[in-house]
């Protein structure tokens, strides 16, 4: 959990004097919503973003001890059941036109409340307001009124490579929105990677997930970040083959030596990914153990023939992520990115937080 803190710490510092908020959409990237965000809090985070209206239902009653207060803002958008959810800690990210004349019916209605954030899409074709939609608003401002609304942003697309194109592309846009719109609101455009692309990015809020969790970015910005996540299993049985046996489903784990394996109680029901059969590897006191044959629900075969039997037997723990194999480094392996690992972890696990919270 200090892990977290610290680099919540290093993103609020490169981004100061925007506001440093956080994404803890899905749980907290797999790591536990109400636990990292009350750390977060306690670290001066008031400014949330998650994905769902449940997840902020949860996040705020996650909140509430603490006696602070708290945004809390919704990516997914907006429905009419919004008027159960919005009250003085939630307001949802507009996406559409009709998304903003909803609000605006629903805030006429209610005086007070936490007001929205409108969503300009700038080239990521996911989410906000299309090519459209972006010019009936500039050519008619009026149609956003700070009454509704106090931010305004977009999602960078291609941050994590800072030399990408679309990167100054997307800016461009971004910037003619602030020129046109002008200093009635306020500014968000830039997600993790988009932080260590520099302040012309930043405005007046970032918006940091992946990089809190220490994923994501490239190579070179992730350096800065600390490790968050260590997760081990052990060993539940160990064996001699000899040359010509196979491991695991399919037989396609081919022993070409007298080996050892030891089994591990891990498998693609916790998020080991089923790719990561014959290709991925775990530690055992910092020595590399591939993977021998398919990744099962529950368990997965190692070779540990290099490895002293004193050091692999029953009971010992093996490393998946840690101080030798980042989520990144995993995510290599099984050709994914760290957010899925991360976010892919089952609930199985039994989780521990180094450090205090609340």
């Amino acid at each position: 959990m200090e892990a977290i803190a610290k680099n919540y710490r290093l993103i609020r510092s490169l981004s100061a004097p925007a506001i440093c908020a956080a994404v803890v959409k899905c749980d907290a990237y797999g790591l536990g919503l109400g636990p990292v965000a009350r750390r977060l809090s306690e670290e001066g985070c008031t400014n949330f973003f998650v994905a769902l209206p449940q997840e902020a239902i949860n996040l705020r009653d996650s909140l509430q001890s603490l006696r602070r207060k708290h945004s809390i803002y919704i990516l997914s958008g907006m429905n009419d059941d919004f008027k159960d959810i919005c009250d003085e800690s939630i307001a949802p990210v507009l996406n559409s036109l009709e998304e903003i004349k909803l609000w605006r019916t629903y805030k006429d209605l209610v005086a007070s409340g936490l007001p929205a954030i409108v969503n300009f899409d700038t080239g990521m074709n996911r989410l906000g307001l299309d090519r459209d939609e972006t010019e009936q608003v500039l050519a008619n401002t009026s149609l956003i009124s700070p009454r509704y609304v106090n931010f305004i942003m977009s999602h960078l697309a291609c941050a994590d490579d800072p030399t990408h194109k679309k990167n100054e592309d997307q800016l461009d846009r971004f910037s003619n929105l602030v020129n046109v719109i002008g200093g009635r609101f306020k500014y968000s455009f830039a997600n993790s990677p988009g932080v260590f692309l520099g302040s012309r990015f930043h405005y007046d809020m970032v918006r940091p997930g992946a990089a809190l969790y220490g994923i994501g970015c490239n190579s070179k910005d992730r350096k800065k970040l600390s490790p968050v996540v260590e997760l081990k299993s052990e060993i539940l049985q160990t064996r001699s083959v000899t040359t010509g046996e196979t491991a695991g489903y399919g037989a396609d784990g081919r022993i070409n030596r007298p080996s050892r394996l030891a089994t591990v109680a891990l498998g693609y029901g916790d998020g080991l990914f089923r790719h990561l059969g014959n290709s991925g590897r775990g530690f055992i006191s910092g020595q590399a153990v591939p993977v021998l044959g398919r990744v099962s629900m529950d368990l997965v075969t190692l070779d540990v023939t290099d490895v002293p039997e004193t050091l692999c037997k029953k009971g010992d723990w093996v490393e998946f992520i840690g101080a030798h194999q980042s989520p990144d480094d995993l995510a290599d392996s099984a050709g994914t990115i760290g957010y899925e690992v991360l976010t892919a972890l089952g609930n199985r696990f039994r989780k521990g937080y180094l450090g205090t919270i609340s």
